[in-house]
């Protein structure tokens, strides 16, 4: 395995050290043995997300009071990774979407929302999804279409969203909804239970990589949903979700790098033993040498995310930098997910091969969670504003 032990004890304490053990042994013994047979069902069962709550692992860095952790965010990189190593992208995407729905409610919901939304959830009992895409609006979350609008005691809830991961299975959804004007300022966040009358959930979406995530549209025909599942003030919500991105974004970057170093991990081994004019691969400089240019590449990002991650810890506002790492993760990630698929020759190519999987799984990641242009349009216009240019 590549790894840095300077840095890595940089920002790692021996806590750490038990967590990420006790996650890999759980990945060893839970998920493994049946990557393929998820892979080919285009999901992760229920089955492994109770037991992921049971263990605690979703429970890390959510309030005490309502079942939660405590943790810092090392905590939550370390399980990130070690998920990861299964080898299926789609497996911590299916298992963490939590990570992206419950926040929001953490910070503004009620008392009774936190009880009844996210005590279940971290405990493995039901699954939480984030509803914000739409199949027009892309990116652009400020002009979102989908609309709630207050009747009585209930929000009536009209539109659609896509692209939604874990959206077949998941009991809950944390929606962004304009309840007002058009722009940021007249979104609102409301929490959809999967059975509320007027809403459905579309078959499994078919997609270029993370197979073992489930993927689904959502409609939303005259949905009726209580006034009590507003989350916060209306027409707040858009800033809600703009204080959440910074850990989405930090948790693409992590698992990017983990993309990197198990592809490169795999070259690694698949040099020494692959004979070609009658030495191994290993034995050819200008592969030794793309190696090397592959490896530096990882050890920069992997200490440039981590670096962020512990100011973003210490409580720093990261949010130019946090885009930064995410956008220098996938700009390393492409590059040595192709070298590794170029390095296998035609097994690259093949199915049955970590680097195969690992080659569709990473184009999610330059396009989820703020495309790379959205990255440098933010990155942008906080360097103009700092540099008063």
């Amino acid at each position: 395995m590549v790894d840095s032990k300077a840095a890595y004890q940089k920002y790692f304490t021996k806590e750490h050290d038990l967590l990420r053990q006790a996650v890999r042994d759980f990945v060893k013994k839970e998920i493994i043995p049946h990557v393929d047979e998820w892979e080919e069902a285009g999901e992760t069962p229920m089955e492994l997300y109770q037991k992921a709550g049971e263990l605690g692992f979703l429970a890390v860095n959510y309030p005490v009071e309502y079942g939660g952790v405590k943790g810092d965010i090392f905590d939550g990189i370390v399980i990130s990774e070690e998920l990861c190593r299964c080898g299926s992208i789609g497996i911590p995407a299916s298992l963490g979407t939590h990570g992206i729905a419950l926040p929001p409610i953490v910070a503004h919901g009620t008392h009774e929302q936190k009880e009844k939304y996210v005590r279940p959830v971290i405990e493995g009992k039901r699954k939480a999804a984030l509803a914000v895409t739409e199949p027009v609006g892309g990116s652009d979350v400020a002009a979102l279409k989908t609309t709630a609008v207050r009747k009585g005691d209930h929000y009536v809830i009209n539109g659609g969203k896509t692209f939604i991961t874990t959206g077949v299975h998941a009991g809950q959804f944390t929606v962004a909804v304009r309840t007002g004007g058009e722009g940021a300022h007249g979104i609102s966040l409301i929490i959809v239970d999967a059975g509320a009358p007027g809403f459905s959930v579309s078959k499994k979406l078919k997609k270029m990589g993370w197979w073992a995530s489930d993927t689904a549209e959502l409609y939303f025909d005259d949905c009726m949903v209580p006034v009590e599942n507003l989350i916060g003030e209306e027409n707040k919500g858009f800033y809600y979700q703009m204080e959440n991105f910074q850990h989405e974004r930090l948790g693409m970057a992590g698992q990017t790098n983990m993309i990197s170093e198990m592809c490169l991990d795999e070259c690694l081994k698949y040099v020494k033993e692959r004979q070609a004019f009658g030495k191994t691969l290993s034995g050819f400089q200008v592969l030794r040498h793309r190696l090397a240019e592959m490896a530096t590449l990882l050890e920069a990002s992997r200490e440039f995310t981590y670096r962020v991650a512990a100011k973003i810890n210490a409580g720093e506002y990261q949010v130019k930098e946090v885009s930064m790492a995410k956008n220098f993760a996938c700009t390393v990630s492409n590059k040595i997910t192709f070298e590794a698929t170029q390095i296998f020759g035609g097994y690259g190519f093949m199915r049955g091969y970590v680097v195969e999987r690992l080659f569709r799984d990473n184009r999610i990641m330059s396009i989820g969670g703020g495309t790379t242009e959205i990255m440098n349009e933010v990155i942008s216009r906080i360097i103009l504003n700092e540099r008063k240019v």
